[in-house]
């Protein structure tokens, strides 16, 4: 089987972007060809089956000449009309099955998601793709809406976990910011807007009156970087706040099963992928109530400083026992993988 995945490809490590590596990764494990090639402005050198094309026309001429039987869009935020014709334009390409995952969670309740309708350039596109993939049920049902018939839905949870090895070193700064912090908070995003990352960071001056050795450890990239390690500067608990930026998947991961909790406060937010990985991992999880948060989430009301410190601080004293994991962490791609399968016949 020989699949093209396309969407932003890592660096930074986002969840649509480890869905698309965890996708790639698992098929050319299992003999499978897969390419992928990036959709952002993020640049690097073509290497190892990742391609970088500039501009439409470049990337319809790869397109054309790459070999596929399935191509795999991956879209996050908003159906565009960018977005819509690259898809449409997949669709032309013969011999190839179009898939597309749609990972904004939150769309559904939007604005634009409300007026879904079969009648619209959003239905007419998505109804000439041979699969759609909802991360949450919601999507699912959003693409029905649109007119899309029911066997070309999925709806397939958008993370697979990797049990990390704990001999993995992690960076020696985290690694040291971990020993000498206790408890440990982390949080795992995009630094942008929508993740509220100066709320966690105010509030760790209250969470200190508690605990005075606790740390907060940020990890992600984005274009608040450095306004957030202003914000983190001027504060007197500095030393207790690590922007970290950008880390990879696998010690992303390795620093959750080391972390007490995690946090993810949004203003807006789908089904994050870093969310059900701490809850496989067994890490006790603090987030913004979105209304389609997995079960064993502890929620929050949005923007609320006050609950957050109250979380943190009501988790914290209590004995928490972690599971351990079920299953292989693998479920997940092995159902998008059976899709494609289904697809080619």
């Amino acid at each position: 089987m020989r699949v093209v995945q396309l969407g932003p490809y890592p660096p930074p490590h986002g969840g649509v972007q480890t869905n698309l590596v965890a996708i790639r990764e698992y098929l050319r494990r299992h003999g499978h060809t897969c390419d992928a090639i990036n959709l952002t402005r993020f640049r690097r050198e073509d290497a190892d089956g990742v391609h970088y094309p500039v501009g439409a026309a470049a990337l319809m001429r790869l397109l054309w000449r790459l070999p596929a039987d399935i191509l795999h869009l991956h879209i996050g935020g908003d159906l565009t009309l960018r977005l819509l014709g690259l898809a449409l334009f997949c669709t032309l390409l013969p011999g190839r099955k179009t898939v597309l995952t749609f990972h904004s969670g939150g769309y559904p309740g939007s604005p634009a998601g409300q007026t879904a309708a079969r009648a619209t350039l959003r239905g007419f596109v998505l109804r000439r793709l041979d699969g759609l993939i909802g991360v949450n049920p919601e999507i699912a049902a959003l693409f029905a809406r649109f007119g899309v018939r029911q066997e070309r839905i999925r709806a397939i949870l958008p993370f697979a976990v990797e049990p990390p090895d704990r001999a993995l070193p992690l960076p020696e700064q985290v690694a040291a910011f971990l020993s000498a912090h206790s408890p440990a908070l982390l949080t795992v995003g995009l630094l942008e807007p929508e993740y509220d990352l100066a709320m966690q960071i105010d509030v760790m001056g209250e969470i200190l009156e508690r605990y005075p050795r606790a740390g907060l450890l940020i990890v992600g990239a984005g274009s608040l970087e450095e306004s957030l390690r202003a914000r983190i500067a001027s504060k007197p608990y500095r030393d207790h706040v690590l922007l970290y930026g950008d880390m990879p998947h696998a010690v992303t991961l390795r620093a959750t099963l080391d972390s007490d909790l995690l946090l993810r406060t949004t203003r807006y937010d789908g089904d994050s992928v870093s969310v059900r990985e701490a809850l496989y991992l067994g890490t006790p999880v603090i987030a913004t109530d979105n209304g389609m948060r997995p079960e064993g989430v502890h929620l929050i009301p949005p923007s609320d400083a006050g609950r957050l410190r109250d979380a943190v601080c009501d988790l914290l004293s209590r004995e928490l026992a972690r599971r351990a994991p079920g299953g292989d962490g693998q479920e997940n791609i092995r159902a998008v993988a059976r899709f494609y399968e289904e697809l080619l016949g």
